[in-house]
């Protein structure tokens, strides 16, 4: 984070290349793609099934704000152990998922996955295999160094803004809005920012605003959730998949969000790191609910 202002994130700035010579990136991403790092809306995984959203009607919220077209919601799976303390190193990216929800309808459109390498502690522990379902081999065979996945995240992310005409962060006359999304600060604040940090990697500023969907569930139903997991239950749906895999987590998150949409809750921005220009159109305003379906 920087104190100067950045530039306003409606284009999706170039990652940081991993080495290769120019013009590498489509070879790079056709080979992610062929490896299924990165996964289009046919996907069918049967350890996490897509969540059953059903359409309903279009939302449109009380203080005429009708919130985001989309909603690209991320959940990191990190390195992790079962005590912590001094001997404990700080948590490491193993799996990077995205899931692209549409808002007017609740359909997953699109979805990005990648398994990330770490460096700093290789090695898995047993508590970490067991907690996220996340092998030694998978993160060695199929894993990509932390700089590697941005820029494949990156190229992705200029793939559905070119489809579906998004801008990220902003409004813009003739364009449709996106935010990211996650289930509290922890994601981004904490586990991507201090991993960039420690590595000197350089942290693409689009990752400098988001929506702590935790924190707006909390205000709209005003009682506080037991997990992801307790905060579907409250308002009906089931968990579907493993919790704890990063692309399930991501599918439930976008399920919980869309039944806060329909329950006419605004999503707005609840985190704006500073010199990141957003529109104030976007940052969330609180609306008052009843309470969640007991």
């Amino acid at each position: 984070m920087t104190s100067s202002p950045t530039p306003s994130l409606s284009l999706i700035p170039s990652a940081s290349r991993p080495p290769g010579p120019t013009g590498s990136g489509s070879r790079t991403l056709a080979m992610a793609q062929s490896m299924g790092l990165v996964r289009s809306r046919s996907l069918q995984n049967r350890s996490c099934p897509k969540p059953s959203l059903l359409p309903r009607s279009s939302p449109v919220m009380s203080n005429g704000f009708a919130g985001f077209s989309f909603l690209i919601v991320i959940d990191f799976e990190s390195t992790c152990w079962a005590e912590k303390g001094p001997g404990c190193f700080p948590p490491e990216i193993i799996e990077f998922p995205a899931v692209l929800l549409d808002t007017q309808t609740g359909h997953i459109l699109d979805e990005f996955h990648s398994y990330v390498l770490p460096t700093e502690t290789p090695q898995l522990s047993e508590f970490c295999t067991q907690l996220t379902g996340i092998r030694q081999d998978q993160v060695d065979t199929q894993g990509v160094p932390l700089p590697t996945c941005l820029y494949l995240f990156a190229q992705w992310m200029r793939k559905i803004q070119t489809h579906w005409n998004i801008v990220l962060h902003e409004t813009r006359l003739g364009f449709r809005s996106t935010t990211f999304v996650t289930w509290s600060d922890w994601d981004f604040l904490v586990c991507l920012n201090s991993e960039c940090r420690r590595k000197r990697i350089t942290k693409p500023d689009m990752f400098n605003a988001w929506v702590d969907l935790r924190f707006i569930y909390t205000k709209f139903y005003a009682r506080k959730p037991k997990g992801l997991q307790g905060a579907l239950q409250d308002v009906g749906p089931q968990f579907e998949g493993r919790e704890h895999s990063g692309l399930c987590d991501a599918r439930n998150t976008a399920k919980l969000a869309w039944h806060l949409i329909q329950d006419g809750c605004p999503i707005g921005l609840t985190k704006v790191l500073g010199g990141t220009r957003v529109s104030d159109a976007l940052r969330y305003q609180h609306v008052t609910s009843k309470p969640p379906n007991q």
